[in-house]
């Protein structure tokens, strides 16, 4: 069974992206990229909201572009093949390959989807993950703290769910990012 892990880059105050929509400062340099891309790895499918979805499809272009860094190429690689679900009403219609668009999240098919799996699947975008993290279906937390306090936003996690986590492990980079990895249910 593979594990349903919820992991992205967030602010110190807790902030996936700013008032204004914004996730520039967020930008991992290419320690953390090669940190992420190694992570993601065992990953077999992305499961994704709309707006997620429509920020990570530049991976499915991104090796055509000129003089781009390896740790950029491997992503894209890793990225493509994988599987991703889009959950979303209004989306018609998707632009990458190993894509499906769901009109909704089914709780009891995500956990079909978790037993059935042999490899890793991935949560992204905070409200799209909110539902999950509430539904007490997350197994892991992987949270990468970016050294800004950006003062408001999108919540990297929903503000009416508590629950128990152990600590797993940490790794500090040099630009001052901290990766932090918890698993579920402590």
């Amino acid at each position: 069974m593979g594990r349903l892990i919820y992991s992205g880059i967030m602010s110190l105050d807790g902030y996936t992206v700013d008032e204004d929509g914004s996730f520039q400062w967020a930008a991992p340099d290419e320690e953390v990229h090669a940190f992420v891309n190694d992570l993601q790895r065992p990953v077999g499918t992305y499961l994704y909201g709309r707006r997620m979805y429509e920020t990570m499809r530049f991976w499915e272009t991104a090796d055509t572009m000129p003089d781009e860094p390896p740790v950029v190429r491997d992503y894209t690689a890793i990225w493509q093949a994988a599987d991703k679900v889009v959950y979303s009403t209004t989306l018609q219609t998707v632009t990458t390959r190993r894509t499906r668009i769901e009109r909704s999240l089914d709780l009891d098919a995500l956990r079909a989807m978790k037993a059935d799996s042999d490899r890793d699947i991935t949560i992204g975008g905070p409200t799209l993950a909110a539902t999950v993290v509430a539904a007490g279906l997350i197994d892991e937390y992987q949270l990468f703290l970016t050294p800004i306090i950006v003062g408001g936003g999108t919540p990297f996690l929903p503000r009416d769910v508590r629950t128990g986590l152990e600590f797993v492990d940490e790794r500090r980079f040099a630009g001052g990012v901290v990766h932090l990895r918890y698993r579920a249910g402590a």
